[in-house]
């Protein structure tokens, strides 16, 4: 008597639909951990900006009290200072216009 004749196509099938649903499984579990090492990135960029922000006030805090505690002291000078920075940027506006 013959062996019994197995279904090539539908093993082939069946392991087909198998191998589909690993890779898919491993898509989802792939796209979870991206998103997971982009969020933990993004949390530490976050800490890591506010730290940079309160540094960056602070220092801006300094300088506009020793700008307000100089123009107070030399009130002329502060002002001369000012009109000297104003035409040197108006001289450099202006003749970046001239050479259109």
């Amino acid at each position: 008597m013959p062996a019994p004749k197995t279904s090539a196509p539908a093993e082939t099938a069946t392991a087909a639909e198998a191998a589909v649903e690993n890779a898919e499984k491993s898509f989802r579990d792939l796209a979870d951990r991206i998103e997971k090492l982009v969020k933990d990135g993004l949390d530490a960029l976050k800490i890591q900006s506010r730290t940079y922000a309160e540094s960056a006030s602070e220092q801006l805090d300094t300088a506009q009290k020793y700008v307000v505690e100089h123009v107070q002291e030399r009130p002329l000078t502060a002002t001369f200072a000012a009109l000297g920075v104003g035409v040197l940027i108006g001289l450099v506006l202006g003749g970046a216009g001239r050479n259109r």
